[in-house]
């Protein structure tokens, strides 16, 4: 539609207004009941109208963008019903993005890019630890060391403590046992595939905000796949990502479309164990990117998962269903019922528990920025097919792309590891090259017994070799002599 994306339809049509999808939203629902083709059917629709988007892909399935649908009767059925008479299957734009660089386009950042904070997070410091990491990040700062991969950091952190006492007057104390710890959780994190996201070239924003030919903004899904076994990387990559965008991009204000939309697949890992501190500056980023012309949809299962604070700043909402099995279900039903703008003709907190796969509870902001009156509705089909595209077609999408050309080779300047390590080479004492020993002259015995033994052979009797001995022997002495 030209005036808004028609995602569903239920007493009215619900149509999500470009210019409020930076207000954010949310995308809730238990597993199976249809937030993955919610999510689809609303990328699909930003695409069309030249907005880029960015999501995760933890389940593998959203690689079906890429590629038209085709028709079956279950869709054929819905399509109808819906009264769609000019939908159309065709496929999106996609890039796809792999921090392994397996699926994908290579996605890197350098450990400067991470900062001190959301590095602190991913390796799990305590308080203590995460002041002498914070030190470290500060120190290369003010000598000039670019921290661009983790050997780079490794080389910082053993610089630190061979020299902490040179350091401690300015900067603090800094403790051998902290300095260990975090060397210790650098290599977990290694193990975990960590040291092939950092590195350059890393990730330039612009890159993620492309259209197509025909003026379509290009869908780039990150293969979370594997990703997803390692929550704490995922959950603290999208924060970095939101992060960058928020700190680079330029304020916008309120625009008629936004400059990109962020889909935050399984949320609820971006807030557990967070410490406040991050909290605080998820709540911010979340608050204040709005003005940077981002919207960010969170998707998750239970709308309890995500704080207060930032579940208020979600303005427009699609509710699948819940099950209301354990009290904090019940919990959970009865906390998204109350956040929805009431239908006096529909029970919310019933219908959250009965609503069909493909159903859902939607609730969009209007012209004003009001939420608009909760409604039952029915999700539109996606355009594109179901089932993810084959490896063969992943391929040749990675192959043809202009970024794989760009990110495909890792490149590895001087850094903070090379200019420490020809610090420790300059400064080594010079080893005196030591001198040749002199040739040790032969054993007497040794000549006199290599030439008796060739000479006995001769002679064949151990009174000739007795014999020749004596002679030899009486010869050498002589010769000796007279030199002397």
């Amino acid at each position: 539609m030209d005036d808004g994306i028609l995602i569903a339809k239920g007493e009215v049509d619900h149509i999500l207004l470009p210019h409020m999808a930076n207000r954010h939203g949310l995308i809730a629902g238990a597993t199976g009941t249809g937030k993955t083709v919610t999510l689809k059917v609303i990328a699909e629709q930003f695409s069309a109208l030249g907005v880029p988007v960015f999501l995760a892909d933890v389940k593998g399935d959203l690689s079906g963008l890429a590629k038209g649908g085709t028709e079956n009767p279950k869709l054929k059925e819905r399509i109808e019903k819906l009264g769609l008479s000019d939908f159309q299957f065709k496929n999106s734009p996609v890039e796809f993005w792999d921090l392994f660089g397996e699926n994908g386009n290579h996605l890197r950042a350098t450990v400067s890019d991470m900062g001190p904070l959301l590095f602190s997070r991913l390796l799990n410091l305590n308080e203590t630890q995460a002041g002498v990491l914070n030190i470290a990040f500060k120190i290369a700062d003010d000598t000039g060391l670019l921290l661009l991969d983790l050997k780079d950091l490794r080389a910082m952190l053993q610089h630190l403590g061979d020299n902490a006492s040179d350091f401690r007057s300015e900067y603090g104390n800094i403790s051998p046992v902290s300095i260990g710890a975090i060397q210790r959780n650098l290599l977990v994190l290694e193990e975990q595939g960590g040291d092939r996201f950092f590195g350059e070239p890393a990730l330039n924003l612009d890159d993620l905000m492309q259209t197509d030919a025909n003026g379509r903004g290009v869908i780039n899904i990150l293969s979370a796949e594997k990703l997803f076994r390692s929550p704490k990387i995922y959950a603290t990559f999208l924060l970095w990502l939101i992060a960058e965008l928020f700190e680079n991009l330029p304020e916008v204000g309120d625009v008629p479309e936004p400059k990109l939309v962020f889909f935050f697949d399984e949320a609820h890992l971006l807030f557990d164990e967070a410490p406040r501190a991050l909290l605080e500056k998820i709540e911010q980023v979340v608050r204040l990117i709005r003005s940077k012309g981002v919207g960010i949809f969170f998707v998750t299962q239970n709308p309890l998962d995500i704080p207060d604070s930032v579940l208020s700043q979600l303005g427009n909402r699609v509710q699948h269903a819940l099950r209301a099995f354990t009290p904090r279900d019940q919990k959970a039903v009865r906390a998204a019922a109350e956040t929805f703008r009431q239908n006096p003709n529909l029970d919310v907190e019933k219908a959250i528990t009965e609503l069909a796969v493909g159903e859902a509870l939607v609730s969009l902001l209007d012209e004003q920025g009001r939420p608009g009156v909760v409604d039952r509705a029915l999700i539109l089909p996606p355009h594109t097919q179901f089932p993810p595209i084959t490896e063969d077609e992943r391929r040749r999408i990675i192959a043809a792309s202009p970024a794989n050309r760009i990110y495909g080779q890792q490149i590895d300047r001087e850094s903070a590891y090379e200019k420490l390590k020809a610090r420790a080479e300059a400064a080594a004492p010079v080893q005196p090259a030591a001198s040749p020993e002199p040739p040790r002259p032969a054993r007497r015995d040794s000549i006199l017994d290599g030439f008796m033994k060739s000479t006995a052979r001769s002679i064949g009797t151990q009174v000739g070799r007795e014999l020749i001995r004596g002679v030899l022997g009486s010869l050498m002495g002589s010769s000796s002599r007279r030199r002397r």
